[in-house]
């Protein structure tokens, strides 16, 4: 008897069961700390996401109420010339500025980490365009593209280049390349930023790992710099992908889309669109917010892609 006492002495005590009450309230606890965050959520992305979607059903002009026309507006996207033209432009450019804007700031931030002595300076110069506003970078750069007084055309007539100075921005085939390089100039800092935190991440050992196993500065750039910075390179495609689908205020305030339509973009178009001065003194709120839609589209599919690829990389890795 006395055995089977010290048995039970020994035995672990299990703790008590919860209460249903104290489950519910931790449960409750649970969900008031998500709440603000639901609740942002759904006032300020998931309502006007859905007030959006439900306006590019509707014929609109801001000043009557909504008229419900289905897919009449997607409809009429595929026979708008000015929309595919926009379209295309806004691929190119967003082609264009992910590719440079990834691959130079890279670069650069490869340098600056090897230990420069100018590093510093070279990372202050780089980056204070980043705080300026996309208004004022734009305003800047619009009087250096000037055709009589601009800073650019000037230094070229005075190094005896005159026959390169140019109406940068009046000219279609040079308007784009010259709105990219005013996107690459602010741009460059920020991401050459992101990528330096990431190298400054990076195990110093895999790098002598790789130098004696007589690995050259080209090399360990391929087999070490690039897989290590996978993650940031994503991010920075990706930051990159969605700002140029979403390019407008650069453009509206150097060109405003023209000329000729040149660097119109869908941001521009649907900006024209909404506030009237495309189709006169009407408003077309509903088929500007059609082509919202389809700008938000493209973010989402470059996304997915970029998500897909990243984690296809990784895996092979």
């Amino acid at each position: 008897m006395s055995g089977v006492v010290g048995a039970e002495r020994l035995r672990p005590r299990l703790p008590p069961r919860p209460r249903p009450t104290a489950r519910v309230r931790r449960w409750a606890v649970g969900y008031l700390f998500v709440l603000p965050i639901v609740v942002f959520f759904a006032t300020f992305v998931a309502f006007p996401f859905l007030r959006s979607f439900y306006l590019s059903l509707t014929e609109w002009s801001g000043f009557t109420a909504p008229k419900f026309v289905g897919l009449r507006n997607f409809e009429s996207l595929t026979a708008d010339p000015v929309f595919w033209k926009a379209l295309r432009t806004t691929v190119i450019y967003t082609a264009a500025t992910t590719l440079l804007q990834t691959t130079l700031p890279l670069l650069l931030a490869v340098f600056v980490n090897i230990g420069w002595r100018g590093g510093v300076v070279i990372r202050t110069l780089l980056f204070i365009p980043v705080i300026l506003s996309f208004v004022v970078t734009a305003l800047l750069w619009q009087l250096i593209y000037d055709p009589n007084f601009g800073t650019l055309n000037q230094v070229l007539r005075a190094i005896g280049l005159d026959g390169l100075a140019h109406p940068w921005l009046a000219d279609p085939k040079t308007v784009v390349p010259a709105i990219m390089l005013v996107s690459l100039w602010q741009s460059l800092g920020f991401y050459m930023l992101i990528f330096l935190a990431g190298l400054q991440g990076v195990d110093a050992t895999l790098y002598e790992a790789a130098r004696i196993d007589g690995a050259g500065s080209r090399q360990l750039f391929l087999h070490v710099t690039l897989p290590m910075l996978r993650t940031v390179t994503a991010v920075v495609v990706l930051l990159n992908l969605i700002n140029g689908f979403n390019t407008f205020d650069v453009i509206y305030v150097m060109t405003g889309g023209g000329p000729n339509r040149a660097s119109e973009v869908l941001g521009t178009y649907l900006y024209k669109l909404a506030f009237g001065t495309e189709s006169g003194a009407t408003p077309s709120f509903g088929y500007a917010t059609a082509i919202s839609m389809v700008v938000f589209a493209l973010c989402v599919v470059a996304a997915v892609a970029q998500l897909r690829v990243t984690g296809r990389a990784r895996d092979v890795g």
